[in-house]
């Protein structure tokens, strides 16, 4: 298995939002059941990639596009920042979200501090970002306290929070 993270081109960006989509939808629905609901719409994806830093990656494995990731990156302050990261349906569980994250921070060997969030739900998750990628669990995001500019139609939580994650890589 011959596994690449290159840079997203713009004739792909259809079939990598759908891809990106169809996976966030599968998960949430694992847990919650069907829902007509968009888990993460379209503008949310554009926003990541719009955002100042970012950078879009797909994972490619034998020719393949099997995943990705939308990266913020902060010249300056090296605080950076994951703000997505899916492994296409079908393929999961074959360590590619590992390699994902692992040549993540190959690439970006100056980042101080990595930041992200995941669903409270999402046990699968929150095992890959503290006991693999190495991530320690720093808020939890919920009704009580709710995350900061979250959109008022979020629904990505199913109403159960999110959990705020950071990696300290170097001081």
């Amino acid at each position: 298995m011959t596994f690449q993270l290159v840079c997203i081109e713009p004739k792909e960006l259809t079939q990598y939002k759908a891809d990106m989509q169809e996976a966030f939808q599968k998960g949430f629905e694992d847990a919650f059941g069907k829902t007509d609901a968009v888990i993460l719409p379209e503008k949310d994806i554009d926003q990541s990639l719009n955002a100042e830093g970012s950078a879009a990656y797909k994972a490619v494995v034998d020719g393949e596009m099997v995943g990705g990731a939308v990266v913020i990156i902060n010249e300056s302050t090296q605080h950076n920042h994951l703000d997505l990261l899916f492994v296409k349906n079908g393929v999961q569980s074959n360590g590619i979200g590992k390699k994902i994250w692992f040549e993540l921070e190959r690439i970006y060997p100056n980042t101080k501090v990595w930041e992200t969030c995941t669903p409270y739900f999402d046990k699968r998750n929150i095992h890959f970002y503290v006991n693999v990628c190495g991530f320690h669990i720093t808020e939890f995001f919920n009704e009580k306290h709710p995350m900061p500019d979250t959109p008022d139609d979020f629904v990505g939580d199913g109403n159960e929070g999110m959990f705020a994650f950071k990696k300290q890589m170097r001081l």
